[in-house]
C-alpha cells in the first residue's frame, strides 16, 4: 500500500474510533492530519466535515476519512462542499465500488455500526481501489454540473 496524506475528522460519537483508526493508519505509514475533534465532549459534525473536505479540495490531503455515529450526517455535510464525493461505506464491496465507479475522495465510516478492526479492512480496500473512469466519468461530470448549477442560482 502506497502511503497517503490523509485528513481525518470525527464528532464526539466517533472520537475513540478515530483515535484507534488514526494509530493504525500511522502504523501503516500514512501521514494523518487530525482535524478533530480531540475529545468526547459533544460537538457538531458539520464543523469536522468542512475541515476534512477543505483539506481534500485544497490538496493538503490526498483523501479524507470522516467518522460519526452512523456516518449519515458526515456524508450529507461533506457532500455539500464543491468537489467532494464522500461515500458512506459499511462493507468491502461498497468501499471498492465507491472508488472504482464514483471516485470517492472521502471515506465515511459509522462508529456505531462497524468495528474498528473492520474499518481497517475497509480502508485497505478503499486505498487499493482505483477509479475506472470511462463510462463512469460522464456521471461524475453530471454531478460536477449540478454543483455549478447550484452555485449560479
Amino acid at each position: 500500500m502506497t502511503p497517503l496524506r490523509l485528513s481525518i475528522g470525527t464528532d464526539h460519537a466517533g472520537f475513540l474510533f478515530k483515535e484507534e483508526l488514526k494509530a493504525w493508519l500511522q502504523a501503516q505509514g500514512h501521514t494523518v492530519l487530525d482535524e478533530g475533534t480531540h475529545s468526547q465532549e459533544r460537538c457538531d459534525y458539520p464543523d469536522y466535515a468542512e475541515a476534512v473536505a477543505k483539506s481534500v479540495v485544497s490538496g493538503r490531503a490526498e483523501k479524507g476519512i470522516l467518522i460519526c455515529g452512523t456516518g449519515i450526517g458526515m456524508s450529507i455535510a461533506a457532500n455539500k462542499m464543491h468537489g467532494i464525493r464522500a461515500a458512506l461505506v459499511y462493507d468491502l464491496y461498497t468501499a471498492r465500488m465507491s472508488r472504482e465507479h464514483n471516485n470517492a475522495n472521502i471515506l465515511v465510516l459509522a462508529a456505531r455500526m462497524i468495528a474498528p478492526e473492520y474499518a481497517q479492512e475497509i480502508c485497505k480496500v478503499w486505498f487499493a481501489s482505483q477509479y475506472e473512469g470511462q463510462r463512469h466519468q460522464a456521471r461524475l461530470d453530471k454531478i460536477a454540473k449540478l454543483e455549478q448549477t447550484q452555485e449560479r442560482e
